[in-house]
C-alpha cells in the first residue's frame, strides 16, 4: 500500500449545536448563517481554520463549537466559496445531500482575534445589504 493510498482526510462542521459522538447533522434544518427557510445542503470542511469560521459565525446564543465528521455519502466542493470567491477549493469546503455522522468533538482551537471577526461579519452584512446570496 503507498502512501498516498493510506491517507485518510479528516472533515470538521463548524456551528453553534451541542451535539455528541454518533449524531448526525442532516438536511432540512436552518442554517447557522442566515434566516433562510432549512437548507438542501449540509456543509464542512477539511480545514479547521474554515471549520473555526464556521463556529465563530454561526447564530445563536450557544458555545461555539467544532466537530469531527464523518460523510456518510457523496458530496461535492461548496459553491458558496468555490465559485464565488475562490478559484478552484483552497478551503477544501465541500457540501452533501447526506448527513454527516459527529465523530468527536475538537475542544482545544485557537480562535480568531475580535478584529478579524468583526471584520468578517461586517463584509457579509454588507454582502447581504447589497443583496448577495450568502449560502446557495
Amino acid at each position: 500500500m503507498s502512501a498516498a493510498t493510506m491517507f485518510v482526510r479528516q472533515f470538521f462542521h463548524g456551528t453553534r449545536a451541542d451535539l455528541a459522538p454518533g449524531d448526525l447533522i442532516a438536511v432540512g434544518y436552518p442554517s447557522n448563517f442566515t434566516d433562510v427557510a432549512p437548507l438542501s445542503w449540509v456543509y464542512f470542511t477539511a480545514t479547521l481554520d474554515a471549520a473555526i469560521w464556521g463556529a465563530e459565525l454561526a447564530t445563536g446564543d450557544g458555545r461555539q463549537r467544532i466537530y469531527v465528521v464523518e460523510p456518510t455519502g457523496e458530496f461535492d466542493d461548496d459553491p458558496n466559496v468555490t465559485d464565488k470567491k475562490f478559484p478552484g477549493n483552497p478551503t477544501l469546503s465541500y457540501r452533501s445531500k447526506h448527513p454527516l455522522r459527529v465523530v468527536a468533538e475538537v475542544t482545544n482551537w485557537q480562535p480568531h482575534s475580535a478584529d478579524r471577526i468583526q471584520h468578517m461579519k461586517k463584509g457579509l452584512s454588507r454582502l447581504k445589504a447589497e443583496g448577495a446570496e450568502i449560502i446557495d
